[in-house]
């Protein structure tokens, strides 16, 4: 609401955030969201400050224990944080770290030739954003401890985020060193504080993969019987591209392997790069700066892409596969069926944002195209023939994207004479506003009939769609733009698909998938996620791809004839509802969308103001297509040993 223009705007109009306030009014900046990533971004702000200990020479040993309580403990045996007092801030080490924002020992490259907690907020965010945290040092001989709170601030007279409540105190002797830090994550702040035990292993997996010869362990004691799990890499990134190709065939049975260090500009950056070639017909890049996961990328992967696509086309001349008239392959072409993990290390990473996913450096790019380049043009002088066959297979696959490429022009060209098979298959909304249109692909004909009866038809299409689409693991690009659904999918969104993408040319800013809350729902999700991110994966880059979550049960009865009534949307939360509704409230379970009248699909999934809807990201799709490829390839042993290990899921 725009204020009266006649409203004063006076110095007494302005607000001043004290301490850590700032953390708990806008906690996405630091950490991304206040939900279940958000939650175990936590535990990778101080877990990634163990690591750097580890890394950096000191310590051999990180452990993540999962406590009865619900908080989390991450314990190393590295130097542990300084707790002597600073002579200026007349304060300990161990109170700046968790009290002061950008304060670490990571600025100056004297303590930490590499690092993942570059900005020196971690450990005052996770502070501030916890209802408790205890830290304990050991070090000097002694143990130290200081306890944070949201308490009372004497200073500032209110309750404020990390007070300290202790000093830190001598409570012990020790012949150790390290850190042991707890904090219980606020449920005032976090729509979830329910730690994922597979979101934690399988992060302790990567991170020994990537640091061979470190241990790290994952003790889960929230149950009656305690679980530990230990993680340790003799082979390192060899090992992890068997773990990442799993469930895949790899055409030839070696990984490449390379590594170099460069300097550029006075910065030091060390590159190591592994590649297996598999029958998938999609490629897969893990990236990693100093450790941490860089799920969109940056300048790094784009330089390994860019020096990999010139080696092999110069091998392609040199090994006389391509001559100088012939149409060339292209990156894309190239790096069809390859697995491939991308890993630097630098001593100054500029990250696009707290939560550290995309790097910035084009110092990065530089090293990385320069070391791919070299590295591989020996590779394809010692590996001929391999080098030949791989260069082929691109070959092929630039003829396919040429043929796929005349398919979707002609596909445009009769969206634009009107002849699309959209007719009775989609209702389209009538906006024209692609920032504010939404389609949304709904599970079944009932559904989707429920659907357009209950939906907004001025900013809502729907598409029904007929139970599960193809799986796309198993099936040949040429068949996959063949099905008719996802060709009807693909018109009517109308960005093309692979290398053809055209942002530009998407008709609507969300494209929400809507399917029944049950085994066959979650089944068709992952399939449609599965399906974008391979073939219009800046959909899901871009934001522009949600989940909608319908209701499990509705919670009713009638007072004085009045119908009373609310949704739950899990089981924890039916019983939450149950009490707010009272005595004699009867409970209707949703087996399906299906089930819904059209008004109570619109209050429960449809409307924008009342509907809860999950924005899908990159990570959250390289895991559905994981998982896919896990339980639909041909390899058998790996989707036995999942279905053994969680069977009674």
């Amino acid at each position: 609401m725009v204020k009266d223009i006649n409203t004063t705007y006076d110095v007494t109009d302005l607000t001043s955030l004290e301490k850590l306030e700032p953390v708990r009014v806008r906690p996405g900046m630091y950490i991304g969201s206040t939900g279940t990533k958000g939650l175990h971004h936590c535990v990778w702000e101080i877990l990634d400050n163990s690591i750097d200990e580890i890394t950096n020479g000191y310590g051999d040993t990180a452990e993540v224990i999962l406590n009865k309580d619900k908080s989390v403990t991450i314990v190393d045996n590295g130097r542990g944080i300084p707790t002597g007092i600073h002579p200026v801030k007349k304060k300990s080490g161990v109170e700046m770290v968790f009290t002061e924002l950008h304060t670490g020992g990571k600025f100056d490259n004297k303590n930490y030739k590499t690092s993942g907690g570059l900005h020196g907020v971690g450990a005052a965010v996770v502070n501030a954003l916890s209802k408790w945290v205890e830290v304990e040092v050991h070090q000097n001989g002694n143990i130290y401890r200081q306890r944070f709170e949201y308490a009372y601030d004497k200073s500032l007279k209110k309750d404020m985020p990390g007070t300290p409540v202790t000093k830190l105190e001598v409570v012990g002797k020790s012949k150790k060193t390290g850190s042991r830090i707890t904090f219980m994550p606020d449920r005032d702040v976090f729509s979830t504080t329910e730690f994922k035990f597979d979101v934690i292993d399988e992060r302790l997996q990567e991170l020994a993969f990537q640091n061979k010869g470190i241990k790290l362990k994952l003790i889960d004691r929230r149950k009656e019987e305690e679980v530990n799990k230990e993680y340790y890499s003799e082979r390192g990134l060899l090992d992890f591209i068997d773990y990442l190709n799993e469930s895949k065939t790899p055409i030839h049975e070696t990984p490449i392997l390379f590594e170099g260090d460069r300097t550029v500009n006075n910065l030091q950056m060390y590159g190591e790069v592994c590649i297996q070639f598999t029958d998938s017909t999609t490629d897969n890049i893990a990236s990693y700066v100093n450790n941490i996961p860089t799920t969109e990328a940056g300048t790094h992967e784009t330089g390994f892409k860019t020096g990999m696509t010139r080696a092999f086309k110069e091998g392609a001349r040199k090994l006389g596969l391509v001559k100088e008239k012939d149409k060339e392959f292209e990156g894309d072409d190239l790096r069809e069926g390859m697995t491939a993990i991308v890993r630097i290390k630098i001593t100054n990473p500029v990250f696009e944002g707290q939560t550290k996913t995309k790097l910035g450096n084009n110092e990065a790019y530089t090293m990385m195209n320069d070391l791919a380049y070299t590295k591989l043009l020996e590779w394809i002088e010692d590996n001929k023939e391999l080098a030949t066959s791989i260069i082929n297979n691109a070959l092929q696959a630039a003829q396919r994207r040429e043929k796929i490429k005349k398919i979707n022009d002609a596909e445009k060209k009769k969206i634009g004479k009107g002849t699309a098979p959209l007719a009775g298959k989609v209702a389209v909304c009538t906006y024209k506003d692609n920032t504010i249109n939404e389609f949304i692909v709904v599970e079944g004909d009932s559904a989707g009939g429920s659907a357009k009866q209950a939906r907004d038809r001025r900013f809502q299409t729907i598409m029904p769609s007929k139970g599960k689409i193809m799986n796309t693991e198993k099936q040949k690009l040429e068949n996959v733009l063949a099905s008719e659904e996802l060709r009807i999918f693909n018109a009517a969104v109308g960005t093309g698909t692979l290398d053809n993408y055209k942002e530009e040319d998407l008709k609507y800013d969300k494209i929400i998938i809507m399917s029944d809350a049950d085994v066959d729902g979650y089944h068709i999700r992952t399939l449609w996620m599965t399906y974008i991110y391979r073939y219009m994966r800046p959909l899901i880059a871009n934001g522009h791809l949600y989940l909608a979550q319908p209701p499990l049960y509705k919670v009713y009865k009638k007072v004085k004839g009045e119908d009373i009534h609310e949704y739950a949307y899990s089981d924890d939360e039916l019983e939450k509802v149950k009490k707010k509704i009272g005595k004699g409230a009867l409970i209707q379970r949703y087996k399906g969308l299906g089930e819904m009248n059209p008004d109570q699909l619109w209050d429960t999934t449809l409307n924008p103001e009342s509907r809860t809807l999950f924005q899908v990201t990159i990570e959250d799709a390289a895991k559905a297509e994981r998982m896919v490829s896990l339980l639909m390839g041909d390899i058998v042993e790996p989707r036995k040993n999942y279905m053994y290990k969680y069977g009674e899921f």
